[in-house]
């Protein structure tokens, strides 16, 4: 098994709220992203588009582009539509090595809102789950002619977000389809990251590692809040500073030949958890995990 650890640029930087580290230079980013001792980075908002700019900027930093964040709207235009919408975005992955495409379906999502409450997340009728999967399968088939695999990105406020959605999704989808397994996703849409592997491993694509606290959580929707002001409060941190326990997902990972980025991710605001600090801990953590003493035979 290969598994190389990356960074996601939103502890620097959020794109759903530009106040959060919206000064922050790039080369900043990548510049801590390589002191830690991260092999890859995702794109960020703020990175540039130019692949020749880009391309120098992360060799600098001893950097891969790992991949990137796709808004989808495959419920409101067609295939062929979103494969002329994301072409730019395409050639810069492909120019850059990227091997994995994440999507999440965005056209009437609440996660990027500060007004729209979590409780209005939409949902995908029964009717609309067939025509919705057809347009993934057909995505995937193109993205995978182009050399990069699908990973989908089940994702709080959208319509993919809990366990069953994932078996709606499992049932209309082509298997080269993957998923994007994110764990602090998982944790609070009610899915079991770990269940998820096991069940589906060869739907696994792409990991993000990402922690959660619960109680935050909880407050939020008590408090009628949205995504974004769970953010702000904290609802989300790095492997190794939450409430979840990642052995279980680790073991699971190993036990399906899993080869490919593990990524540590964490909405917070950096001016409350510094990036450098809570990436340290990350890494340090993911890199724990997959130490032989803390896979296979090791006491839970």
């Amino acid at each position: 098994m290969s598994v190389r650890f990356g960074v996601s640029p939103i502890a620097w930087i959020n794109d759903d709220l530009p106040e959060l580290g919206g000064e922050t230079p790039v080369e900043t980013v990548l510049r801590d992203a390589h002191a830690l001792g991260f092999e890859g980075i995702e794109l960020g908002g703020k990175f540039s588009r130019d692949p020749v700019r880009l391309g120098t900027q992360l060799s600098t930093h001893e950097l891969a582009l790992i991949g990137g964040w796709w808004s989808g709207a495959l419920r409101v235009r067609s295939v062929d539509e979103e494969i002329e919408a994301l072409q730019a975005h395409l050639q810069l992955l492909e120019a850059l090595g990227s091997s994995v495409f994440i999507i999440a379906e965005c056209s009437n999502t609440v996660h990027g809102d500060r007004r729209r409450p979590l409780a209005t997340t939409p949902r995908l009728p029964a009717a609309q789950w067939p025509e919705f999967g057809e347009r993934l399968s057909a995505l995937a088939l193109y993205l995978e002619d182009q050399g990069l695999r699908l990973a989908y990105h089940f994702h709080l406020g959208t319509v993919v977000d809990g366990q069953d959605d994932i078996e709606q999704f499992v049932a209309h989808t082509d298997e080269r389809v993957g998923f994007v397994v994110d764990t602090g996703h998982a944790a609070l849409g009610g899915i079991n990251a770990e269940r998820l592997i096991r069940s589906y491993p060869e739907r696994v694509t792409h990991v993000h590692a990402k922690d959660v606290r619960r109680q935050v959580f909880d407050d939020t929707l008590k408090g009628n809040g949205s995504f974004l002001e769970g953010v702000l409060a904290g609802m989300f941190t790095v492997p190794g500073d939450g409430d979840l326990d990642f052995r279980g997902v680790a073991q699971a990972l190993v036990d399906i030949g899993y080869s490919g980025w593990v990524v540590v991710e964490a909405e917070q605001d950096p001016a409350r958890a510094d990036p450098r600090a809570y990436g340290r801990v990350g890494l340090e953590t993911v890199r724990r995990l997959f130490g032989p003493a803390h896979l296979a035979g090791a006491p839970r």
